[in-house]
């Protein structure tokens, strides 16, 4: 007979776990960023030894340095010259191909750094054929390496004029900051092992329309790679607003509801079930939350219910529209004087220009540990788990689920998460074994539930929300 969990049962679970996500942070009060005061959710994981390790090892300094590099080449607008060795997109994409291969040198093997590169026919903002040209390090997992997950930046840039290709464009904040996450976070990961594959891109053509990271997607999908998470760095340079006030420790991170791939028969299941709030990729950034937002990294994660900032767009847009979990990762608040402008002072003697000395490089080494924590965890936990499904072929008060159990060799088993509709976290935590099936005696009509698995060293996937079925 199936285990049925009581409304008494369920309720000591959650108060169970969540004494025990205490405990395993050694305090008696919910870790927090500096200056916030959010308990985590009880879903919340503490960091590993290993992954502490890890975070210890990114340097502000190499940082800084990968963003000057890049600021030195001039401008690295799409259509800049790609010959020229110390002037233009083609520099900087050879320099970034040296960095990744010297840290690929350094892996035994398990990391490999290539050109990713396409002709662009004429198309918006490209007005002649243009070579387009990604910079990938693809770090292989030593057990599930069919799974993948993908960091990314863009490194060219641009001025006021989206079509000048010659004027000095430093792109410093935009996005020399997230390339230089991206280059790091390569750095410290290519001696190391993970589980799963992790991508570092430094992509191109984002300016002028997502080019190349659209071209990354596409060459993914029609490769059937199951990226089970993709996060693009664009704007994480700076903690200091327009208004002059400062926030070195909030990362926003934009994470879509409604699925830009969703077909109109998902749709009517939305429609008719819920889960607007829901979809693949906010499972994704409450597992950001869950592994980043603590006392390791040091910072808050900000987690924002859209796709992307009003008026812009991020490389992460093409992953979404192909049914990839995506989601941006941008600095707190924004000065619009310091990208997309021309380099100068105007009368009163403000200066424009999206130059390296209004970046924050202890803040980006912030963004780069909460990114780190985030990867490391997904390629070291198990993957969402498949199939998860809510039984509907009779009318009753109580929840069956069903899940596909897990190809991985070291899984210990899963657990059921659940809250209310109107609760925007996981409340409730019910670890139930290494099973496929399981009851719970609350009503699926008045609460959302959730699947995630947990492996033989207890690091738990993000989670499955369940799709109705007969």
């Amino acid at each position: 007979m199936r285990p049925i969990f009581s409304r008494r049962t369920v309720l000591t679970a959650s108060a169970a776990s969540g004494a025990a996500a205490l405990v395993a942070t050694g305090t008696a009060e919910a870790v927090q960023a500096p200056g916030k005061g959010d308990r985590p959710p009880v879903t919340a994981q503490p960091p590993t030894r290993e992954l502490r390790a890890l975070l210890q090892e990114i340097d502000p300094a190499r940082i800084e340095a990968t963003v000057r590099k890049l600021v030195s080449f001039g401008t690295r607008h799409t259509l800049s010259i790609q010959d020229d060795p110390a002037r233009g997109i083609g520099a900087a994409r050879d320099w970034l191909l040296a960095e990744l291969r010297s840290y690929a040198a350094a892996s035994g093997g398990r990391m490999t750094a290539e050109l990713q590169s396409y002709v662009q026919e004429p198309a918006s903002r490209i007005p002649t054929a243009t070579r387009i040209t990604n910079v990938i390090a693809t770090l292989r997992g030593s057990v599930t390496p069919e799974r993948v997950y993908v960091v990314s930046g863009h490194y060219d840039s641009r001025v006021t004029d989206v079509m000048d290709a010659t004027s000095d464009a430093p792109g410093a904040d935009d996005d020399a900051s997230g390339v230089a996450v991206v280059l790091e976070l390569a750095r410290v990961m290519a001696k190391r092992r993970p589980a799963s594959t992790i991508v570092f891109a430094a992509v191109a053509g984002e300016e002028q329309g997502l080019y190349g990271a659209t071209y990354m997607a596409q060459q993914f999908k029609a490769a059937g790679v199951d990226v089970q998470g993709m996060f693009t760095n664009d704007i994480v340079g700076s903690s200091t607003a327009d208004d002059g006030t400062r926030d070195p420790y909030t990362v926003r991170l934009f994470a879509e509801g409604v699925p830009s791939s969703e077909t109109p028969e998902q749709a009517a299941i939305r429609r008719s079930v819920g889960g607007e709030n829901d979809s693949a990729t906010r499972q994704l950034s409450r597992f950001v939350r869950d592994v980043a937002d603590n006392d390791v990294t040091g910072m808050h994660v900000r987690v924002v219910y859209r796709r992307d900032r009003y008026l812009r767009g991020g490389d992460h847009i093409p992953f979404l529209e192909r049914s990839y979990p995506a989601a941006r990762f941008t600095e707190p608040a924004e000065d619009f004087a310091h990208q997309h402008q021309d380099v100068r002072v105007d009368e009163t003697g403000k200066q424009f220009g999206d130059l390296p000395e209004f970046c924050d490089f202890r803040y980006i080494a912030r963004v780069a540990r909460v990114n780190a924590a985030t990867l490391w965890s997904l390629a070291q936990a198990p993957g969402a788990p498949r199939g998860a499904k809510i039984v509907t072929s009779a009318l009753t008060n109580s929840t069956d689920l069903v899940w596909t159990r897990g190809t991985e060799p070291d899984l210990a088993g899963y657990e059921i998460v659940w809250r209310e509709t109107t609760a925007p976290e996981w409340t409730h935590v019910i670890p139930v074994g290494d099973v496929t099936r399981q009851g719970v005696d609350l009503s699926k009509d008045n609460v959302f539930f959730g699947v995630r698995a947990v492996n033989k060293a207890g690091l738990k996937s993000p989670v499955a929300f369940p799709e109705p079925a007969s």
